[in-house]
């Protein structure tokens, strides 16, 4: 892709802009496929388990295997607010494939480890770096040229993300019984690494003021969406963004651990056979999938708000399925549930801070927003291992989930409000 003098983008096939843009919109989703891999982990924790106490020796516990887990998301969400400036500096194709190159690296060398830590730092720390750097450029590029639908955009982006595990879970439960688990991370890695540097080439930002035609931004009023252009600093002193930053981070709590645990729970609470267990992890990524463009639509029809409210709502119904009812048909309806919302809060967020915040300095004030996602990667998780080390079970993950759903609903009601204009 290239531009013209005036600075207007050509697209290929001589698609006009308001056409080519969702291109890049594709683009952004295979990307964002391959960075997504990282959701299939509950299909490694067993075979990892196996692996390091069988084969080298070593005892793990519950806590250690989903460590790698989190520590790659919380990685991730560092290095999108270290690096968001330098997709302005750079353009984001530049920083999407650094980050493509950094990911499959990270996949690829943790097929070396030999402990836990190592693969904690190998996994965690260069895989977590590339998907932080790369994931942000795409959202960016979604938000700067879909400023008339900007919740579809950037939901249909991110929407790779959520259904990655739909692909990826079945083919890493394929490659580990046939190559070991190993060779699975190096053949994973290779795969990102040929897949995502080409797919970034064409990113780029619209020119300077572009707009689509016929288009005019939203006023303020009733059900309307106040945007304030702000900087990132000017940001942290809304108590808008507080109430975002806060409901984000406990939907990600909420859902990372239903993502780290989903196997395990399946095959040890619900004693379903295991390559039912996987395929079902595939199938609720379809619902983390789908969460994202149907919340991100939800966040431009309805208010942010009521959005958020509406998820804490499914997200405790989840919770209370599971807790009380922790059968087959139970486990199905509260991961598909507590996946969707996850993948519903990845669109919310994205999208309410350029509603809310403008999109000025969106790669920067994103990635402090962003950071409730890396707060939850930890808290979720662990708290998983935890309930599951000392009491033997992960059923007591569930009242949690439901008493943190209650909290957000509140926060999201006196908090989600539109910041003033003159912030």
């Amino acid at each position: 892709m290239k531009e013209y003098p005036s600075g207007e983008v050509a697209f290929p096939f001589g698609l006009p802009p308001e056409k080519g843009r969702w291109i890049l919109v594709a683009l952004g989703m295979i990307i964002n496929l391959c960075l997504g891999t990282l959701y299939s982990w509950s299909v490694f924790v067993e075979p990892l388990t196996e692996y390091f106490t069988g084969e080298l020796g070593q005892v793990v516990t519950a806590n250690e295997v989903l460590m790698p887990f989190s520590v790659f998301i919380a990685v991730f969400s560092i290095t999108m607010l270290l690096t968001g400036k330098y997709v302005e500096t750079f353009q984001p194709r530049i920083i999407t494939i650094a980050g493509g190159i950094l990911t499959g690296l990270g996949w690829l060398l943790t097929s070396t480890a030999t402990s836990i830590f190592a693969l904690t730092v190998i996994f965690g720390v260069i895989g977590g770096m590339g998907v932080g750097i790369a994931y942000g450029a795409t959202i960016a590029v979604a938000a700067r040229w879909f400023p008339d639908r900007r919740g579809l955009a950037v939901g249909m982006t991110v929407l790779g993300v959520g259904f990655s595990a739909v692909v990826t879970a079945n083919l890493a439960g394929y490659l580990i019984d046939v190559y070991g688990i190993m060779t699975t991370f190096l053949l994973f890695g290779v795969g990102i690494l040929v897949i995502t540097v080409p797919m970034a080439l064409p990113l780029t930002f619209p020119p300077a003021g572009w707009k689509p035609p016929g288009w005019t931004p939203r006023g303020a009023g009733e059900n309307r969406h106040v945007t304030c252009e702000c900087t990132r600093r000017e940001m942290v002193r809304s108590p808008a963004f507080y109430g975002l930053w806060i409901c984000y981070c406990i939907g990600s709590i909420a859902g990372l651990m239903a993502v780290s645990i989903a196997k395990p729970v399946g095959t040890e609470l619900v004693h379903i056979e295991a390559g039912l267990a996987t395929s079902l992890v595939a199938f609720f990524a379809l619902f983390n999938g789908g969460g994202r463009p149907i919340f991100g639509m939800l966040t431009d029809r309805m208010t942010p708000r009521n959005t958020a409210m509406l998820s804490f709502i499914l997200i405790a119904a989840g919770g209370l399925v599971m807790w009380l009812t922790p059968t087959v048909p139970g486990y199905i309806i509260a991961f598909s549930l507590l996946w969707g919302c996850l993948g519903g809060w990845l669109a919310i967020a994205p999208t309410v801070t350029a509603h809310y915040f403008g999109t000025c300095d969106y790669p920067r004030c994103y990635g402090v927003v962003f950071l409730a996602y890396g707060a939850g990667a930890i808290a979720g998780p662990q708290l998983a291992g935890f309930v599951k080390t000392t009491t033997g079970n992960y059923l007591g993950v569930f009242p949690a989930v439901c008493a943190l759903a209650i909290l957000g609903f509140f926060v999201a009601f006196f908090l989600m409000k539109p910041p003033n204009r003159t912030l």
